[in-house]
């Protein structure tokens, strides 16, 4: 079956091409049914591989994706016409290009994805964003790293966890407080711990940066809830994962 893909609902420049993967399509095995992208969750390699040329072939992709070593870091690659080494994956967490046909990826299975451009279709970045990537700074980061100012871009938030099946303890409430006292509203109680609204915070970071909220789109999936379509590594903890992507295309 080939991949089912999710274009994202923005109103990007003609030549900046965004998708998001499903678990839907492909040739992996439970527990990694279907179109598992990622190499290290212990799938078979070889059809981690056959599942991303499935995605080569259906998104018509200009070259391989430039895969990232993810580790929940604030580090941003900026792709600048190196050749892209599948066997040596820089640690990074985000990763942006002004140049056409390099294809920014990463790689989630409940934290968020964020694809940005700018309104000229001129850069594009790529975000893997969990809460400790959101507190430490990874989208400011990636955004100092495009030239364009922040009331120049246009952000879209990918499938992630949503806050309903998001529980995390005071500590990541306090800290994420600790840096902005406004965070306070993408928590709310559940017993002793809480549960994190990730969207939000993500929002709330690109608000403080001066992005305009009518600029930003998205956030109405959760890999938690919607078995069918995602993997979760908070529902399953062993499972695949899926991708988020953006690339230029040359005008």
């Amino acid at each position: 079956m080939m991949p089912r893909l999710i274009q994202p609902n923005w109103p990007a420049p003609s030549n900046v091409k965004a998708l998001s993967t499903t678990r839907l399509g492909g040739v992996s095995h439970a527990p990694y049914a279907g179109l598992n992208l990622g190499l290290h969750v212990q799938d078979n390699s070889a059809l981690v591989w056959q599942n991303r040329q499935l995605l080569m072939t259906a998104a018509d992709l200009p070259q391989q994706p430039y895969w990232l070593n993810q580790t929940h870091s604030t580090e941003v690659v900026s792709l600048v016409g190196q050749p892209h080494n599948a066997e040596q994956l820089p640690a990074a967490d985000a990763s942006v290009t002004m140049m056409t046909g390099q294809v920014c990826l990463v790689m989630t299975a409940d934290c968020l994805p964020l694809l940005i451009c700018d309104k000229a279709g001129s850069q594009v970045a790529a975000i893997h964003a969990g809460w400790r990537g959101l507190l430490d700074g990874v989208i400011e980061n990636t955004i100092a790293k495009l030239s364009a100012t922040p009331a120049d871009l246009l952000v879209w938030l990918g499938p992630a966890i949503s806050q309903a099946h998001f529980q995390v303890g005071s500590d990541v409430r306090d800290a994420f407080i600790a840096h902005d006292a406004n965070a306070c509203a993408a928590f709310v109680t559940d017993g002793d711990k809480w549960l994190a609204d990730l969207y939000l915070l993500a929002r709330q970071r690109l608000h403080a940066l001066t992005v305009n909220a009518s600029d930003i789109y998205g956030g109405d999936y959760c890999t938690y809830r919607q078995t069918d379509l995602f993997y979760s590594y908070r529902r399953d903890n062993q499972t695949g994962r899926q991708a988020s992507l953006i690339y230029l295309e040359s005008q």
